[in-house]
């Protein structure tokens, strides 16, 4: 299987490409559309804000690749943010793969970022979710969020609701680190890995 990391230049590619190794699946980190395009399976980590990620995709020319990929692909933290329409954090459009926007975490008091482990509930059957249960602990660190709703296979709650995993078609995105987050992140990566279309 080619796997391919998409290299975003951010800080957690080589924790996410070693995730996998852990796994036995060998990736490839590249920023090449040609690469990208040949990949059996396709992932977005990030890690920062989405106007920045947003300007380096669009200066290695993968704005389009991405949004035309028909394989599996999965974002990542900053990277599953990236999959929706629009993001709050610097007022930025996405890839506009899912229909969703990321907005301000509510979280009615809580300290920000949301930083530690968290559980997860209103887990759908999704494939990529097999296997989880609300008494799984997944690592988060971010201050925005995408609310609930049709594209949500996953809630948490930090002081309010808000979607820790959105799918659409052949697009499917985490809010936590599964590089991060154990047993429980590994099984999510391996799902990913084994999920057919």
């Amino acid at each position: 299987m080619k796997l391919v990391i998409v290299d975003t230049g951010c800080a957690n590619i080589s924790s996410v490409y070693f995730a996998f190794k852990r796994l036995g699946a060998e990736a490839t980190i590249s920023r090449d559309a040609r690469v990208i395009k040949a990949a059996d399976k396709v992932l977005l980590p990030g890690v920062g804000t989405a106007h920045n990620a947003m300007a380096r995709l669009e200066q290695a020319e993968l704005i389009n690749t991405l949004q035309q990929l028909q394989q599996p692909m999965l974002g990542i933290c900053l990277g599953m943010q990236l999959l929706t329409s629009h993001s709050m954090e610097g007022d930025v459009a996405c890839l506009k793969l899912i229909p969703a926007e990321v907005l301000p975490l509510n979280s009615a008091g809580l300290r920000l970022p949301h930083m530690g482990w968290n559980t997860l509930h209103s887990i759908s059957s999704h494939a990529l979710l097999r296997g989880f249960s609300v008494t799984d602990y997944l690592y988060f660190v971010h201050s925005f969020a995408v609310a609930p709703g049709n594209y949500s296979l996953a809630q948490c709650n930090y002081g309010s609701d808000f979607a820790a995993v959105i799918g659409k078609d052949n697009v499917v995105g985490a809010q936590f680190h599964p590089e991060r987050s154990g047993k429980s992140g590994a099984r999510l990566l391996q799902n990913f890995l084994e999920w057919q279309l």
